[in-house]
């Protein structure tokens, strides 16, 4: 008979932002911050990187010609609360809202945010990353889809997404943000 004394599990460690950039080495794996845990990815697969690589291209250079802000691309941490840190794919952020650019990260709700799917991330990026950016306020949030090329742009609408544009292959999608700017999957993937 074993007379060894039951230890209570141990409590997981909740994080915040500040303690991750304070004790962690600087990455770029793919890692965010969900209610305190930290969820670390798989590098994205090439058609990841091309397509999310060409989508900031064309949000980038659309903005900048039009002097209407800032365009990042992943990884960079955007701090939404304390414990809620995300690294999209792309984000975009207004020249009015400029300021929630700090020098380690971003601080704040960014205008547009871009999400492609990789192998293993449909769920995460079609239901929670959606619904946070919603909870959030995040104006524009695209979801490119590789597989089936597709690119489907919501517009947050008395705060809740609807459905703005949706095309496949070379359909074009417009942003209600970005006036003017259409793109299809076809642009994007090669």
């Amino acid at each position: 008979m074993s007379t060894a004394t039951l230890q209570p599990p141990k409590a997981k460690r909740r994080w915040t932002y500040e303690a991750m950039a304070a004790e962690l080495p600087e990455t770029n794996q793919p890692t965010e911050l969900w209610d305190g845990e930290i969820i670390m990815s798989a590098a994205p697969r090439p058609v990841h990187q091309t397509v999310t690589a060409n989508t900031w291209e064309v949000i980038k250079n659309h903005a900048k010609t039009r002097r209407l802000g800032q365009t990042f691309v992943s990884p960079i941490d955007v701090v939404l609360s304390a414990n809620k840190v995300v690294q999209p794919d792309v984000v975009f952020i207004s020249r009015a809202q400029e300021s929630i650019v700090e020098t380690t990260c971003i601080r704040g709700v960014p205008d547009l945010l871009v999400e492609v799917i990789s192998e293993g991330t449909w769920r995460r990026d079609r239901v929670d990353k959606k619904a946070l950016y919603e909870q959030f306020g995040v104006a524009e949030y695209w979801i490119i889809d590789p597989d089936s090329r597709l690119i489907e742009v919501f517009a947050l609408v008395k705060g809740t997404y609807q459905l703005n544009a949706r095309g496949v292959g070379s359909e074009k999608v417009s942003s209600k943000l970005l006036s003017g700017l259409k793109v299809s999957f076809a642009q994007l993937e090669g």
